[in-house]
C-alpha cells in the first residue's frame, strides 16, 4: 500500500519539485560541448565514432579515473575501444580486481568462506554499452555523456560508485555509429536531417543481427566483446542500451515477461527483478515518467545469443532498455491505456513534444541507478556470482534434472493414468493448473533417471566432419566455456574414443551455456487464452548449436574422467593426413567435410579438374597445382587427402568455376549480408547484384548462379529491405548520394521476374531461400504450399513455428544432398513447405512424421508431415532450387550449409564418364 501511495504522489507532484542542485564537476575535464561544438543531446546533433575516439583519448589523458583499452578490430578495420572507469586507486590495481572477479565467476576451487572474503575485497564489475544497433542513436550518445559524467563528477554518490565499482564502457558497433552519424549530419540544414533511408546495413555484413551473434561469435565485434565479458572481466551486471520504447511511453526496462530459460540459475530472474526495480524507482523518484516493464513489451529471458541475454547463461544479470528519442524532436502520442497507472507502467507520461536530451537524461539516470545499486550491494553481487557458479558445478557433479514443459506433460499424463488430476497437457495454454498428484510421481517422473541432465559431452575425433566440430568448440571457447581435449585414447561407458576427441563437462560455472548449446530447447506453448493466437517470442525459440552444426556427440549421464587436458583458447583442427601413392592419377577428399568446399574453390580458381565422385567423395585430377593446394589445405584445414590410381566411382560430375550473383538492395537485407559473409568464409566467388542490374537483363552473360535469400522477395508483399534498419519503401533518387543510386529498386513480377526466367531458361541457376522461394512458381515451377487448410494458408492459431529446429529426411542420392546424412535438423522460421506438382521438380528433403520438432516450439507441427522442405526443378536449360528452411541462417547451421554449397556448383556441373 505504501508503494502505491508513493507512486500516486510521484505522479501528481510537478516534475520541477524533483530538481537537483547543480552537479559538482571537475573543471579540468573537457566537456562534450568543448570537444564537439554541441552538447550531447542537443537537437539535430549526433557525434560519430571518430569524434568519440578522439574525445575518449582526450579524457583518458586528462583523468586518472579512466583507462582506454584496445579490444580488437571491427569488420571495417576500426579500432574497437573499451573505457575502464573507476577510482584512481582501483585503476592502479585493475589486475587484482579482475582476478577476483574471475575466481568468483569460475567458482572452482573456491570455498564459501574464501568467496565471501573475495567479495569483501573485490569491486563490482558493471558493463555498460550503447550503439549496438547504430540507428538507435541514443545508445551511443548516452555512452559518451555517461563517460564524461563518470570522469568529471565529484558528488558523494559518484565518488562512492567509483570506489566500489569498475565500469566497462563499450561502444558496441563503431562502424555503424560512423555510418549513421555521418548519414544524419550530411545535410547542412538541421531541419532536413533524418535517420531514414540508410543506404546499407549498419554492420558490414549483418546489420541489426549484430545482436544475434553472441553464442556464435562470427562477427569480430562480437568476439571482441565476448572476450572482455567472459574471458577477461566477468561482469556481474551487463547493461545493453537500445531503442525504441512502447507507444505512449518513454522506455521499456526490466523486469521481463516469462518464459525464462529453464537452464538458468534462479538467482538470474531474481537479480533482474532487483536491478530493474532500482531503475524504475530512481526514474520515478526523479519525476521521469513513462517507464514500462513486463507486459509493456515482448522481451523475455528465454533466448540466448544477444548481448544482454548471453549474460544470463554466464550467471550475470543482463539488462535491456528500449527508449524513445531522436536527434530530430518527436512527439509522444496519447495512448489511453498507457495513461492508467499499473504495476507494469507505474508513472504515466503526458503526451507532447520530446527532445533528444530528455532521452539522454533518462539513460544517464538509469546508468546511475544500476551503478548505485552495484555499489550498495557490491558484496552481494560478487558473492552471488560465485554462488551461481558453484551451483552449476554442484549440479553438474551429481544427478540433476532440468524441468521443462515436456516433463510436466509427462507428469500430468502419469497422474491422469492413475486417476489423478492434471490440466490436460499443453494444448490450450492459459488455463489454470490441475489438482495435486501423488507425490511419488515427483521421483518417478520428474526425477526419472533416464531424463537426467548429462554430466558431460564427448565429440569423437573420428567423426565425419571433425573440422566443423572444432569450429563448434571454438564458439564455446570464445564464450569462456571450459573444453578438454583427450591426450590419449580412452573409454567411457563401454565406448572407445581416439586421442584428440573433445570433452565438455557440465560441472563448470557456465553450465547453463553448456546445456543450452547441446540440449534441445523446449519452449512452452504461449497463449493468452485457449484459442488465442500465439504470443510472439522475442526472437527464435530453438537454436541448439550442436544440432544446428550437425555435430556428432555422446551425452554421458554418469560421471567420467580420462586423459584430458584443458584447451586454453580457440584452436585449429588437427592437420589432415596427405597420403600419397606412386604416380597417382588423382586425389580423393571427403564430401562430408564442409571445409572441402574451400579446397574445391581454391582448386577451381587454379583451373584444376574437380569432380563429384559418387555422393560422398570428391575427385581431383592430378597436377602439380592440385597437389600444392591439397597439401597446403590438408595442413591448414584438417582435411585428409588420399592419392589414388583411379577414381573409385563410375559416376562423376565435373565441376566448373561459377559466377555467383547474390541479390541485395538499397538499405541492405540482413540474410543477404550473412550469406555474403558465409560465402566469403568458404571462398566462393560472389558479386552483389542489385535490382537495376537484374532489370537490365542479359544476365546469363555475367552469371551462372543468381542467389535470392530470405527477405529478398515474397508474393505476399515481401520482407525485403530494412534488414539492418536501413532502407525500405520508396526512395527519391535525388536525395541519395550517387554511389548508392544503382542500389535502388525492388524485384517486381512485371519487370524483374521475366529477366530471371530468361536467365534460367538459357542455362542459368536460380537458388531461392525462405520467402524468396515464391519466385519459383513465377518461373513456372509446379509447386504449391503444403501449409494450407481448405485452399487457404494456415492461420497462426493452427500452425506456428517461430524459429525452431525440425527434422528433415534427406535423399542423399540427389546431388544437392551429396555429403549429407539421411536426416538433418533444419532451421524453420515460419518457413515455406511445398507440394510438388510435376515431373520437372524433385524432392531433396522432406518432413516425415507428425512430430518432427527437435528444438524450440512447433504449434501444429503435424501439418508439416509429407511436406517438401527442399526441391530442385528443371526450367528450360537451367535449374531452380527451392530451399524452404533457412539453411544458412545467421551463418550458424553448418549442418545444412551443403544444401546451399552443392546448389551453387550443381547448375554448372556436367555428368561425365569416369576420367
Amino acid at each position: 500500500m505504501k508503494l502505491k501511495i508513493f507512486l500516486l504522489v510521484a505522479f501528481l507532484i510537478p516534475a520541477g519539485l524533483f530538481a537537483q542542485k547543480a552537479p559538482s564537476i571537475d573543471p579540468k575535464i573537457t566537456t562534450p560541448k568543448e570537444a564537439f561544438g554541441f552538447n550531447i543531446g542537443d537537437d539535430y546533433q549526433v557525434a560519430n565514432y571518430t569524434q568519440l575516439e578522439t574525445y575518449w583519448k582526450k579524457l583518458a589523458s586528462q583523468s586518472d579515473r579512466m583507462k582506454l583499452v584496445d579490444i580488437g578490430k571491427t569488420a571495417e578495420g576500426r579500432t574497437h575501444y573499451m573505457a575502464i572507469i573507476s577510482s584512481p586507486a582501483n585503476i592502479r590495481n585493475l589486475a587484482h580486481y579482475k582476478d577476483i572477479s574471475a575466481r568468483l565467476a569460475h567458482a572452482e576451487g573456491v570455498t564459501e568462506d574464501q568467496a565471501r572474503a573475495l567479495a569483501h575485497d573485490g569491486k563490482a564489475i558493471v558493463w555498460i554499452d550503447g550503439g549496438l544497433h547504430a540507428s538507435e542513436s541514443v545508445g551511443s550518445q548516452q555512452l559518451m555523456e555517461s563517460v564524461y559524467h563518470f570522469v568529471s563528477r565529484t558528488d558523494p554518490e559518484m565518488m562512492r560508485i567509483l570506489n566500489d565499482d569498475i565500469i566497462l564502457c563499450v561502444l558496441a558497433n563503431p562502424d555503424g555509429q560512423e555510418l549513421v552519424a555521418n548519414w544524419y549530419m550530411r545535410d547542412p540544414d538541421p531541419l532536413k536531417r533524418s535517420m531514414d533511408r540508410l543506404p546499407k546495413l549498419y554492420n558490414k555484413y549483418v546489420g541489426h543481427d549484430d545482436n544475434r551473434d553472441f553464442y556464435m561469435s562470427a562477427m569480430p565485434e562480437t568476439a571482441n566483446m565476448n572476450r572482455q565479458m567472459w574471458i577477461e572481466w566477468f561482469p556481474q551486471i551487463v547493461y545493453d542500451h537500445h531503442q525504441t520504447g512502447p507507444e505512449g511511453a518513454v522506455i521499456f526496462m526490466p523486469p521481463f515477461r516469462d518464459p525464462f530459460n529453464f537452464v538458468l540459475d534462479p538467482l538470474i530472474p531474481i537479480g533482474i527483478e532487483q536491478v530493474g526495480s532500482a531503475m524504475h524507482s530512481r526514474l520515478v523518484a526523479e519525476g521521469k515518467g513513462g517507464s514500462a516493464m513486463r507486459s509493456g513489451s515482448n522481451y523475455s529471458t528465454w533466448w540466448n545469443g544477444g548481448l544482454r541475454t548471453i549474460a544470463y547463461f554466464h550467471n550475470s544479470i543482463g539488462l535491456l532498455t528500449e527508449i524513445i528519442g531522436n536527434p530530430t524532436p518527436i512527439d509522444i502520442p496519447l495512448v489511453p491505456a498507457m495513461q492508467l497507472p499499473s504495476g507494469d507502467w507505474p508513472l504515466p507520461i503526458a503526451p507532447g513534444k520530446w527532445h533528444y536530451r530528455q532521452s539522454i537524461d533518462y539513460d544517464v539516470t538509469n546508468n546511475r541507478a544500476v551503478l548505485d545499486l552495484a555499489s550498495r550491494y557490491r558484496e552481494t553481487f560478487l558473492f552471488n556470482s560465485w554462488r551461481m557458479g558453484m551451483n552449476s558445478i554442484e549440479r553438474g557433479s551429481k544427478d540433476s534434472w532440468t524441468i521443462t514443459p515436456k516433463r510436466i506433460d509427462a507428469l500430468e499424463a502419469a497422474g491422469k493414468s492413475e486417476g489423478g488430476g492434471g490440466r490436460g497437457g499443453r494444448g490450450g495454454g492459459g488455463g489454470g493448473r490441475g489438482g495435486a498428484l501423488d507425490s511419488a510421481l515427483y521421483a518417478s517422473i520428474l526425477h526419472d533417471p533416464a531424463h537426467r541432465d548429462p554430466r558431460g559431452y564427448i565429440m569423437s575425433a573420428d567423426q565425419a566432419d571433425f573440422p566443423t566440430a572444432t569450429k563448434f568448440i571454438n564458439a564455446l571457447l570464445k564464450n569462456g566455456v571450459t573444453v578438454l581435449k583427450a591426450t590419449a585414447p580412452f573409454e567411457v561407458a563401454g565406448k572407445k574414443y581416439p586421442a584428440g576427441s573433445y570433452v565438455v563437462k557440465s560441472a563448470q560455472a557456465f553450465r547453463p551455456h553448456v546445456l543450452d548449446m547441446f540440449e534441445p530447447q523446449d519452449h512452452p506453448n504461449d497463449f493468452k487464452y485457449p484459442g488465442a493466437p500465439p504470443t510472439r517470442p522475442y526472437d527464435i525459440t530453438g537454436w541448439t548449436l550442436a544440432l544446428q552444426m550437425g555435430i556428432q556427440f555422446d551425452r554421458e549421464l554418469e560421471g567420467f574422467d580420462g586423459p584430458f587436458a584443458k584447451i586454453p583458447g580457440p584452436i585449429d583442427p588437427p592437420a589432415g593426413v596427405f597420403q600419397n601413392v606412386p604416380n597417382p592419377t588423382g586425389y580423393l577428399i571427403s564430401h562430408k567435410e564442409n571445409d572441402s568446399y574451400i579446397l574445391v574453390n581454391r582448386l577451381l580458381k587454379a583451373r584444376c579438374d574437380v569432380y563429384w565422385s559418387g555422393k560422398d567423395e570428391i575427385w581431383v585430377a592430378a597436377s602439380p597445382a592440385a597437389r600444392t593446394i591439397l597439401e597446403t589445405g590438408a595442413k591448414q584445414l584438417g582435411i585428409a587427402v588420399q592419392a589414388a590410381a583411379k577414381m573409385p566411382s563410375d559416376r562423376a560430375m565435373k565441376l566448373s568455376p561459377v559466377r555467383v550473383g547474390l541479390y541485395d538492395q538499397y538499405g541492405g537485407i540482413a540474410p543477404s549480408g550473412w550469406t555474403r559473409f558465409l560465402l566469403e568464409q568458404f571462398e566462393f566467388p560472389v558479386e552483389v547484384v542489385y535490382p537495376e542490374t537484374l532489370d537490365a537483363g542479359n544476365l546469363r552473360s555475367r552469371f551462372d548462379v543468381l542467389l535470392f535469400t530470405d527477405g529478398a522477395f515474397s508474393t505476399g508483399g515481401g520482407r525485403g529491405g530494412g534488414g539492418g534498419r536501413g532502407g525500405g519503401g520508396a526512395v527519391d533518387p535525388a536525395t541519395i548520394p550517387a554511389e548508392y543510386r544503382d542500389h535502388l529498386g525492388r524485384i517486381t513480377a512485371e519487370k524483374t521476374i521475366p529477366e530471371i526466367k530468361k536467365f534460367v531458361e538459357a542455362g542459368g541457376e536460380a537458388i531461392t531461400i525462405g520467402s524468396s522461394t515464391s519466385i519459383a512458381s513465377l518461373l513456372g515451377v509446379p509447386v504449391t504450399s503444403a501449409l494450407t487448410d481448405g485452399g487457404k494458408p494456415l492461420s497462426s492459431e493452427k500452425f506456428y513455428i517461430p524459429g525452431s529446429l525440425m527434422k528433415a529426411k534427406v535423399d542423399t542420392n540427389n546431388p544437392l544432398a551429396y555429403g549429407m546424412p539421411d536426416q538433418v535438423d533444419v532451421f524453420f522460421d515460419n518457413s515455406p513447405a511445398f507440394k510438388l506438382g510435376g515431373s520437372t521438380v524433385t524432392s531433396v528433403a522432406k518432413y516425415d512424421g507428425k512430430e518432427t520438432l527437435d528444438s524450440g516450439w512447433a504449434w501444429g507441427q503435424q501439418y508439416l508431415d509429407g511436406g517438401v522442405a527442399i526441391a530442385d526443378a528443371k526450367v528450360g536449360e537451367g535449374k531452380v532450387v527451392l530451399l524452404g528452411p533457412e539453411v544458412a541462417f545467421r551463418a550458424q547451421p553448418h549442418g545444412t550449409f551443403k544444401f546451399l554449397f552443392n546448389s551453387i556448383y550443381y547448375g554448372s556441373a556436367k555428368a561425365v564418364p569416369q576420367p
